[in-house]
């Protein structure tokens, strides 16, 4: 993941965040709030020394990343300065780009919302068109004044249905828009902008920004996201999943019906294209029915602590697809003979879950948690001087 720098319209100076240490610090601001962290807790709970630690906290101050938030009574001798991060220093803008809407969202450095955009959007349109509507909309929502003045984002995260590479940024055969194979999308949109830009699938976004807000450092899950298709975010062992070529959680094109519907992708009996077509017919229970089965055998193959549904179809009927496909993942479970369940609920954040876990593709290198992989406040053996 490369650095995500401010331009000279911006806020805080990002590269000033060298090393493994700064964002180790950095970290247990965020989580500690607005009640702050000491100095001396953080370096008990990085392992640094109190000299590093004072080191870094001076530079993070410097930088206007870090404020006092008062003093805290000790056990033994003066109170103790405590320090917290100051979300307003940065920001990052996050796009979700549906294949009909564009949603697009500005969030401080805690990832909290603080200005939101929407617009219709048609992927089929073509590269040149889509590029300049995210632009476009990367504009007004930094432009518009609806939150008074905030310094310009440090980049802009773009989540969006796969295949795709999202290492290069670059897009595959998006199931139904094979036009769209080997666009540089990072690339193009970094320059119509001026900005850094990182390119993820909407599903590994979604579940980016699931795993940093929750509070088990070392869970499992699967994000099943079902809009205008469907897809899967996997997070295991606390780590976002992307595969070795970063296709992973492809999930609505594994076969249940050899001689089911043709599924856009060329291949019958997709499960999204079984979805799909029972949602176009009204029947929203069969849509759970199937992808509860899809979801069972997810659950049966990695053996998640959990799983969380999303998408505009499921947040149309909520209840109806949480107990459905809960019903038929228990089974299975059952079936399996494991002891324990596997709770089968909503995703936190709604409709905007997307978009805000695009910021998230900026915001979470600078807390040293790009793939959600570290808990907040664990030291790296390979960290860079502080």
């Amino acid at each position: 993941m490369k650095s995500y720098v401010n331009r000279a319209n911006s806020g805080v100076n990002l590269p000033a965040l060298r090393g493994h240490n700064a964002a180790l610090v950095l970290d247990l601001l965020r989580v500690a709030g607005r009640a702050g962290i000491s100095r001396l807790e953080l370096a008990e709970r990085t392992g640094l020394t109190p000299q590093a630690v004072s080191k870094i906290t001076a530079r993070l101050r410097a930088e206007g990343l870090a404020a006092e938030a008062g003093r805290r009574a000790s056990t033994g001798g003066k109170p103790r300065t405590v320090l917290r991060l100051v979300p307003e220093a940065g920001h990052a803008v996050g796009l979700h780009l549906d294949r009909d809407e564009l949603r697009a969202v500005l969030v401080d450095l805690t990832g909290a919302v603080v200005a939101e955009r929407r617009a219709p959007l048609d992927f089929g349109a073509g590269a040149r068109a889509v590029v300049e509507s995210a632009a476009g909309e990367v504009r007004g929502l930094t432009t518009s004044g609806e939150v008074g003045a905030v310094p310009g984002p440090g980049g802009v995260g773009v989540a969006l249905p796969g295949p795709l590479d999202h290492a290069a940024g670059v897009l595959r055969r998006v199931t139904g828009f094979p036009e769209w194979d080997g666009f540089p999308l990072r690339d193009a949109l970094a320059e119509r902008l001026g900005l850094p830009v990182a390119v993820d699938k909407d599903t590994n976004a979604a579940a980016l920004g699931l795993a940093l807000a929750g509070d088990d450092a070392a869970g499992s899950f699967a994000y099943l996201h079902l809009g205008t298709g469907l897809g899967a975010g996997l997070v295991l062992g606390g780590a976002l999943h992307r595969g070795a070529r970063t296709g992973a959680g492809e999930f609505g094109h594994q076969v249940l019906r050899l001689d089911g519907p043709l599924c856009e992708c060329g291949d019958r009996g997709c499960v999204e294209a079984l979805c799909l077509a029972a949602v176009a017919r009204g029947d929203l229970a069969e849509a759970a029915r199937v992808l509860g089965t899809a979801a069972g055998n997810l659950v049966g193959l990695l053996d998640v602590d959990r799983v969380l549904l999303g998408g505009r179809t499921v947040f149309a009927a909520p209840e109806l697809f949480v107990r459905g496909v809960g019903e038929v993942v228990a089974e299975r479970v059952r079936r399996g003979g494991g002891g324990a369940e596997v709770p089968v609920a909503l995703a936190p954040g709604g409709a905007r879950g997307v978009a805000e876990g695009a910021a998230q593709l900026v915001l979470a290198p600078l807390f040293g948690r790009a793939d959600a992989a570290l808990p907040a406040g664990r030291a790296v053996a390979d960290r860079l001087p502080g």
